[in-house]
C-alpha cells in the first residue's frame, strides 16, 4: 500500500513539473491519469511479484531439501544427519541441562552377497526396503540418516537406556521381517545394530566413535543382533564445567 501511494506521490509531482503550463484543463486530466495508472498497475504488478516470491520460495526449500537428503533413500545424508545432531548436542550443553539419548550405528549384514547375486538394482531396492523398515520404529523426534553405502544412523533424543534398547530390537526385527523379493523371491535381510547411550555432555564424534565400535562387537558376535553400552564417564569433557558454580 504504501509503495503505491509513494508512486502516485511521484507521479503526481512530475506530472505537475510537465503540465504546470499546459492550462488548468489540461493540467487536470493529466493529473488524472498520474492517479490512476499506478493504482491500476499497482494491484496486478502486486500480484505477479508475489507469485514470483512464492516460486523462488518453493525452489529454495526444494534445493534445501535435495543438499540434505540422501537420493536413494530419501532419508537426511551424512552431512545433514551429522549437523542436526550435533545441533541437538551442542544446545543442551548450552543450556547446562542433563543430556539423555542414543546413537544407532546400523549396518546391513552381508550386503555385498546382496549385490553380487541380484544385481546392484536390487541392492538399491534393498536399501530401501531397509529404510522402509526402520521408520515405523522411530518416535516423532527421532532423525534417521544414511551414514554411505549401507550403513545408516538413528539418533535417538531423550531416550532411556530401556527405550533405546526396546528401539534398536525394534529395527533388527522389523528389517528381517521386511518383503525384500528380488526376483520374486523373498530374501531375509539382517542388520547389526551397534549403539552408544548417553546421560552427559557428549559431542557427535565421540558418541559415533562409541557406536561404530559397539556395531563391529554385534558383527564380530554373528551379526543380526543389537550392542548397546552407555558412554565412558570419564571422557566427560572438561570444558564443559568452566564457569559453572561450585
Amino acid at each position: 500500500m504504501f509503495g503505491t501511494l509513494g508512486c502516485v506521490a511521484v507521479s503526481l509531482v512530475v506530472t505537475i513539473a510537465l503540465f504546470r503550463n499546459a492550462g488548468s484543463e489540461m493540467l487536470g486530466l493529466a493529473l488524472i491519469e498520474a492517479t490512476l495508472v499506478p493504482i491500476l498497475l499497482a494491484a496486478p504488478l502486486f500480484f505477479y511479484l508475489t507469485l514470483k516470491l512464492r516460486e523462488l520460495a518453493v525452489v529454495n526449500h526444494k534445493l534445501v531439501v535435495a543438499a540434505s537428503t540422501d537420493a536413494l533413500t530419501a532419508c537426511l545424508n551424512r552431512g545433514a544427519f551429522s549437523s542436526r545432531v550435533e545441533n541437538v548436542l551442542t544446545r543442551e550443553i548450552a543450556r547446562r541441562q542433563r543430556a539423555m539419548g542414543a546413537l544407532l550405528v546400523i549396518d546391513a549384514d552381508h550386503f555385498k552377497m546382496v549385490n553380487d547375486r541380484f544385481g546392484h538394482a536390487e541392492g538399491d531396492e534393498a536399501l530401501r526396503v531397509i529404510v522402509a523398515a526402520i521408520q515405523p520404529c522411530l518416535r516423532g523426534d527421532d532423525m534417521l540418516g544414511r551414514l554411505g553405502g549401507e550403513e545408516f544412523a538413528v539418533f535417538l533424543p531423550g531416550a532411556s537406556p530401556l527405550s533405546a534398547a526396546d528401539i534398536a530390537e525394534r529395527i533388527r526385527r522389523s528389517v528381517a521381517d521386511a518383503p525384500f523379493r528380488p526376483g520374486g523371491n523373498r530374501h531375509t535381510l539382517t542388520v547389526s545394530v551397534g549403539g552408544a547411550l548417553f546421560d552427559r555432555p557428549v559431542l557427535f564424534e565421540e558418541l559415533f566413535r562409541v557406536a561404530d565400535l559397539h556395531l563391529y562387537e554385534a558383527k564380530g558376535a554373528g551379526r543380526n543382533r543389537v550392542e548397546l553400552a552407555p558412554m565412558p564417564p570419564e571422557r566427560t569433557p572438561s570444558w564443559y564445567y568452566q564457569g559453572r558454580p561450585n
